[in-house]
This record gives C-alpha cells, sequence and structure tokens, in this order.
C-alpha cells in the first residue's frame, strides 16, 4: 500500500502542469519576501489584468503547439484585428459587428496559415514568419501608422469594467481557457490534436483528417490572437498599428513554461494558464525590484531555455 501512495505521489510531481504550479507558489513566496507590494489585493488585480492578454493569445499558441507547429504571426495578427475592429467603430459600425470584423479578420490569418502549413506543406516556422510581416504591413497601411483614437465610451466595458467584481478581461480569459480545456479534454478534435503532434503519420493512417484539423489549429490560434487584440484596444481605448510586438514570444514561453512540449503531442491547457500566470508574476515583482526591462528580458530568455531543457530531458526520460 505505502509502495502504491509513493508511485502515486511520484506520478502526481513529475506531471508538468504540478510541476508548473510548484514553480508559481514557489515564485510568488520569493516575490512576498523581496517586496511588501506584492501580495496585495490591489496588486494581484493588475497582475491578472495584465495576464490576461497574453495569456488569451497563449490558449491559442497551445493548441498549435500540441500538433507539432508554431505561430509567430500571432502579435501581428493582434494588431490587424484590433486596428480593423476599432476602424469599423471609427465608421459608425455598430460596436457588435465591429467587434465581429475584428474576430473574423483573426480567424481569416489563422485559416491562412494553417491551409498554407497543411495543404501547401511548407514549414510552419516560414509561413508565420511571412505573415508576421503582412498583417502588421496591412494594419500600418490601414492607419497611416497612427493608432486609432475616439472610439465610442461603451466599447470600454470590454477592457475596463468588471462583472459581480471581476474584471472583464479576466472572465474573458477564464472562458477562453474553460472552451479550449473542454475542447481537448471532451472532444475527438481535441484528441487529434494530441495525435497528430505524438505522430502525424500514425494519425493519418488511423483515420484523422491531419490537413482539416491542422487548419482549425491555426485558425484558433489566429482568433485567440484578435479577441486579445480586442481586450487590449478596449482597455487602452486605442487601436494601435504596432502593438503585439513580441507577445508571441511571450505565449510560447507561457506554453512551455506551462510543460507543454515544444514538439507536441503532450501538454495542458490548464498548465498554459499556470504559465502565462508565472511570466505575469515574475514581470510584476521584477518591476516592484526596478529591475531594468533589458534584464528582464534577459532573464525571460534564460527561464525559456530552462523550461525547453526540462522538457526535453523529461521526454527523453520517458
Amino acid at each position: 500500500m505505502a509502495s502504491e501512495m509513493n508511485r502515486h505521489w511520484r506520478r502526481a510531481i513529475e506531471n508538468p502542469t504540478v510541476l508548473a504550479l510548484i514553480g508559481l507558489i514557489i515564485l510568488c513566496l520569493a516575490m512576498t519576501c523581496v517586496s511588501d507590494r506584492f501580495a496585495t489585493l490591489d496588486n494581484f488585480s493588475n497582475v491578472a489584468r495584465q495576464v490576461s492578454i497574453n495569456a488569451i493569445i497563449a490558449a491559442g499558441m497551445t493548441i498549435v503547439i500540441l500538433t507539432g507547429g508554431i505561430d509567430l504571426s500571432v502579435g501581428s495578427v493582434m494588431a490587424l484585428s484590433m486596428t480593423f475592429c476599432t476602424g469599423a467603430m471609427l465608421a459608425h459600425v455598430p460596436i457588435p459587428i465591429a467587434v465581429l470584423i475584428g474576430l473574423l479578420t483573426g480567424l481569416f490569418f489563422g485559416a491562412i496559415n494553417g491551409v498554407l502549413i497543411a495543404y501547401a506543406r511548407l514549414p510552419a516556422i516560414i509561413v508565420t514568419l511571412a505573415t508576421m510581416e503582412i498583417p502588421r504591413g496591412l494594419a500600418l497601411l490601414y492607419t497611416g501608422g497612427y493608432p486609432q483614437s475616439g472610439l465610442p465610451a461603451s466599447f470600454a466595458w470590454i477592457g475596463q469594467g468588471e462583472f459581480i467584481g471581476l474584471p472583464i478581461p479576466i472572465i474573458v480569459m477564464l472562458g477562453v481557457f474553460g472552451i479550449l480545456f473542454a475542447l481537448l479534454r471532451y472532444f475527438p478534435t481535441g484528441r487529434y490534436f494530441f495525435a497528430m503532434g505524438g505522430n502525424e503519420e500514425a494519425a493519418r493512417l488511423s483515420g484523422v483528417s491531419v490537413e482539416s484539423n491542422k487548419v482549425l489549429a491555426y485558425a484558433i490560434c489566429g482568433l485567440t490572437a484578435a479577441i486579445s487584440g480586442i481586450v487590449l484596444s478596449s482597455r487602452l481605448m486605442s487601436g494601435q498599428p504596432n502593438a503585439g510586438t513580441g507577445f508571441e514570444l511571450d505565449a510560447i514561453a507561457a506554453v512551455v513554461l506551462g510543460g507543454t512540449a515544444i514538439r507536441g503531442g503532450r501538454g495542458s491547457i490548464v498548465g498554459t494558464l499556470i504559465g502565462a500566470m508565472t511570466l505575469g508574476v515574475l514581470n510584476n515583482g521584477l518591476n516592484l525590484m526596478s529591475v531594468s526591462p533589458y534584464t528582464q528580458k534577459v532573464l525571460k530568455g534564460v527561464i525559456i531555455l530552462f523550461a525547453i531543457y526540462a522538457g526535453s530531458a523529461r521526454r527523453n526520460r520517458s
């Protein structure tokens, strides 16, 4: 009985999601010790609001990475979706329709990525490097390179409002994660994503429509980038064509820190949420400690490398 319990606990502790949660708890305790301003309700609320933007993008990135892919275009797709949404509002389009325009923009560019990768059989990193430039250029052309302001006051509710005491961006984030958690856990499509990342050819021979599911994965990633852009534009009350620069790296970092294998086939959407919170807590704590933003970039890079190395080591042992 004792040996069985020991094996149970060992498996639980070796679970990447559990390890990510332990790392987050340790980080929170460390930040509490070094700054008396960290463990306050206002600061936690601020961290959660900031995390929501990156976490929503990271949720879609998780789906793509699970299939063995990568999407470097999410920051640019986010900016284009944001500017199309805000531009529509400035043209007196009703807010719900303007938001729909933004969402369809992200969905469209995500699907284009998927089609080029799945059917044209182009490398994901090359395709998304190209589409990292195209949406950004379109956003700059559309806005003339200037932020769009003068949005309807009621639009601010999405990024700044609250519902039953919870900020709307956090509710949107939890809703996105809840939907994708259900997709991965309870629907065949979710199992197909894991199978494709584990062994794409074996999945194809098992009857999985690899191409269509790959397009779906990238479409979901584009959609989450658009959702994040709409939330950010509502929070800033402007459309920023230069928004989202570097967000793809933060999203990938959150996914990897959450225990998802960078090669695909193994991971957890809950782990990604923990990874995004870890990055948010780290950034917030370092800001409270007045650490240089340049030093923060170095630390973030080191953490990403360590997380990838740890994940590869676990995969090799298993």
